[in-house]
């Protein structure tokens, strides 16, 4: 195996793919039927979820492993480095263990965070295929969507262009009276692209008013559409299919909401995903399962992978361990109040990922800039940035132990750290109640991961009380300023007058009840200013505008300048990957 410290990741990932396992040594070790593995070539595949859930529906869970992270950097702290370095060491120890992990989507791919592959030796492989379209579910996302909006636009057009008599008589539909200042849809994309967040379509050309509806409109990255987070939350095909019908793309001129169902396209965009239902199964570099399935951001979505991935491996693996996005304030917290009451699993333990690196940003070190040499603060020692920046993670161990479950804080070590920093982390980590371990999978695999490996199954091994934050019968301005309150440590909440009016319309609905509550909130501060580091006070959350979700069933309070699609910065990824004309092989994909 090559050397992390001397080779890049894609270098890495393509000397561990000349011995890995088959798609099908895989799925017999993992202990999958060969009828239940739908191969895509001979190192990847799918999982036909209804058949493994059928089979083994009667068998007992294995353990359930959330792993989260403090505050992060905008250069990632490693949270899917260590799901699969944690498997790793579950591994080596003897134990059956597999993860699930999100679908790296373009944007970042080809931006600045990489592929979310894992790095160093906690990897997961083959890495090109996994990082570039892979089975194609962010394609079908894709389609599904934006047939709806297809759906959207040619129904306004031609609502436009004719009378009620001939519209019905071509198309058999009465006139759904949509309002053309009050879309709540847009188009998606799967890469950052600023210049595409605000549009105009429908400019009339040689075909006039035929050529469509000329309207402001706009395009969102492929990950945070609403079908994605149908993907991620759906227990099954009948529950896709139900949710897929209650999209809301627009609003009639009498403010009543016109659904994906009222336009006819939701079985066709129910079509686009049947395949993309079943959760895709690759390996780590030491050959261990990794189930990829479904993408969605956790700062502006929901954040998690799938809910069917986490119910098949549950059922594979003594030790299941599923990855959600960013910090605790963000992933976690939608994790436990969102996904949990989705699958109605429990989780027995949760890891906080945490670099000496994030701790030092925290506690006043000049923050770490993408695509620039790191300060030399965080290459030297220097015990008290990191003693202050502990308040952050004290902070998110204090989140996890509200949900009544056992943290496990994982310091992610890097060669630039000292014993005395992390001495410092492990007492204070440790004084608050929390188990540590030092884990150096990125640079040894899943020998560098055996403390953590062990911290997991004994706090496993625990008695959980886990427990909802809130009801779902709390009125959502109440969940709000808990949230608030509880997990970013906001003294309050300010509502804009137009989110005050939404929420109140949405509290109305006879659903009301049963909608989730899934926050856009940055995720470089516990508070909703991402210049804010460490555990701030005396702030109040503030919110601009509030969406809702009807098929994900969420409501979408959203604070800050957050935008549904990023940018692509002056420095991205992009440059530096390119062909080997000879084998064909991707390099300088990270």
């Amino acid at each position: 195996m090559l050397d992390p410290k001397g080779h890049a990741d894609w270098e890495i990932a393509q000397e561990a793919e000349k011995t890995m396992k088959t798609i099908y040594q895989i799925g017999r070790d993992l202990g999958l039927e060969e009828s239940e593995l739908l191969p895509y070539g001979h190192f990847m595949g799918k999982v036909d979820f209804r058949k493994v859930l059928d089979r083994l529906g009667d068998r007992p869970n294995g353990k359930y492993v959330d792993v989260t992270a403090i505050t992060p950097t905008p250069l990632g702290e490693g949270k899917s480095t260590t799901t699969i370095g944690l498997v790793q060491g579950l591994g080596r120890r003897g134990r059956r263990a597999s993860a699930a992990i999100r679908q790296p989507s373009g944007g970042p791919t080809m931006g600045v965070k990489g592929s979310a592959a894992g790095g160093g030796l906690s990897q997961c492989i083959p890495l090109t295929q996994y990082s570039l379209g892979f089975t194609g579910d962010i394609n079908a996302v894709m389609n599904a969507h934006n047939l709806a909006m297809v759906a959207l636009t040619a129904r306004m057009q031609h609502e436009r262009n004719y009378t009620d008599e001939k519209l019905l008589s071509l198309s058999r539909m009465p006139r759904l009276n949509i309002d053309p200042t009050n879309v709540n849809m847009g188009w998606v994309m799967d890469f950052c692209c600023q210049a595409l967040r605000n549009v105009i379509i429908g400019i009339d050309g040689v075909n006039g008013r035929s050529d469509g509806f000329m309207m402001r409109s706009r395009f969102d990255i492929a990950v945070s559409s609403e079908v994605m987070a149908i993907l991620a939350v759906a227990r099954d095909l009948a529950d896709m299919r139900r949710r897929m019908g209650r999209i809301i793309v627009a609003y009639d001129r009498d403010g009543k909401p016109v659904t994906t169902a009222d336009l006819e396209v939701d079985g066709a965009m129910t079509a686009w995903m049947v395949e993309a239902l079943n959760p895709n199964l690759i390996q780590t570099i030491e050959g261990q399962p990794v189930f990829v399935h479904a993408g969605p951001f956790a700062n502006i979505a929901i954040g998690q992978s799938s809910v069917i991935a986490d119910r098949v491996g549950l059922k594979l693996s003594e030790y299941h361990v599923t990855e959600s996005g960013f910090g605790a304030d963000i992933g976690y917290e939608k994790f436990w109040n969102l996904k949990c009451h989705y699958s109605g699993l429990t989780p027995d333990a949760a890891v906080i990922v945490a670099t000496v690196r994030a701790l030092k940003s925290h506690g006043g070190a000049p923050a770490p800039v993408p695509g620039r040499p790191l300060p030399r603060e965080y290459s030297e020692e220097n015990v008290g940035f990191v003693e202050a920046g502990c308040c952050n993670l004290l902070h998110h161990i204090g989140s996890v132990k509200k949900s009544g479950v056992s943290p496990v804080v994982c310091i992610n070590a890097f060669v630039t750290d000292t014993d005395a920093e992390i001495a410092r982390v492990r007492e204070l980590c440790e004084a608050a109640g929390a188990r540590v371990a030092l884990s150096r999978h990125w640079e040894l695999g899943g020998e560098g991961a055996l403390e953590l490996a062990d911290a997991v199954m004994d706090a496993c091994n625990e008695k959980t009380e886990f427990t909802p934050l809130y009801d779902w019968k709390m009125p959502f301005r109440e969940r709000i300023e808990l949230v608030a309150r509880e997990i970013y440590g906001a003294e309050g909440v300010d509502f804009s007058a137009e989110a005050e009016t939404r929420l109140e319309n949405i509290q109305k609905r006879d659903d009301a009840g049963e909608l989730g509550l899934c926050m856009v909130k940055t995720h470089l501060s516990l508070s909703d200013d991402p210049a804010l580091k460490g555990a701030p006070r005396g702030w109040r959350l503030k919110i601009r505008d509030v969406l809702i979700y009807g098929g994900a069933g969420f409501v979408v309070p959203v604070s800050g300048k957050i935008t549904l699609m990023p940018g692509t910065g002056s420095n991205p990824a992009f440059r530096r990957v390119d062909v080997d004309t000879e084998t064909g092989k991707v390099k300088g994909i990270f």
